[in-house]
């Protein structure tokens, strides 16, 4: 499957380099919605969320109310993942507080799994010259995304996973680190991060990846409807 990213800014739609520059804004987000209506799913970043300076709750409400979303940014607590899926969110992604400083968070992902179900959350791996990294990309952890795929398992029904080093250059992606990530579970995997052309996209449905894509799109360098029927021909 292929997902159109919405990721959000003191209320506007934007794409960032490195979760660090804003590189461009988008339309407003119901401009957005009309562009991606052709896709049957969407991922919804709430990056104020994500950085602990605030958040963009009733624009997350009024896109999750008129599309089946993925949600994340600033899933720290129980009540936070009930929020979302309160306000629509067909799942929520659950990113930094899924890990402590050694390992994973068993105690807090026991918690949101409990309050939502594990079959509505997906759990962000994020990774950095070859580690995951937390709290926007500001930190490492000395654990692999391979090494903790099946420890996290019990607490999810997918992954996002984000190949930070080329995230929003426009340069491709890692497809040999997704391919070893899609051995090592057999829940989803969602690819993000530098996912550039055609053949990324396509290479990426072949091994049952889906892809989560951002910049690609928001630049043209993609076109949608393209997009749209390489989704419709996907085996469902």
């Amino acid at each position: 499957m292929i997902i159109p990213c919405i990721d959000l800014m003191d209320g506007k739609v934007v794409q960032l380099v490195q979760g660090r520059e804003k590189a461009l804004e988008g339309d407003t987000p119901e401009a957005m919605l009309r562009k991606f209506a052709a896709f049957p799913e969407l991922q919804i970043i709430d990056l104020d969320a994500a950085l602990g300076r605030g958040d963009n709750q009733p624009t997350v409400e009024f896109l999750a109310a008129r599309c089946r979303a993925r949600v994340g940014g600033g899933v720290r607590t129980p009540e936070r993942a009930r929020r979302l899926v309160d306000g629509g969110a067909h799942r929520v992604i659950v990113g930094t507080s899924a890990f402590t400083k050694t390992g994973v968070n068993h105690a807090l992902l026991s918690e949101i799994a409990a309050a939502v179900t594990s079959e509505r959350i997906f759990i962000a791996l994020d990774s950095k010259d070859g580690r995951i990294t937390v709290k926007g990309w500001t930190e490492s952890l000395e654990l692999t995304a391979e090494h903790v795929l099946a420890e996290l398992e019990p607490y999810c029904s997918g992954f996002l996973c984000t190949y930070v080093d080329k995230e929003g250059m426009m340069q491709g992606t890692d497809l040999e680190w997704f391919r070893r990530l899609r051995t090592a579970t057999n829940l989803d995997i969602t690819a993000a991060g530098g996912v550039t052309t055609y053949e990324d996209v396509a290479a990426l449905i072949a091994m049952n990846v889906h892809a989560a894509l951002g910049m690609a799109i928001y630049t043209g360098r993609l076109d949608l409807a393209r997009l749209a029927s390489m989704n419709s021909a996907i085996p469902r």
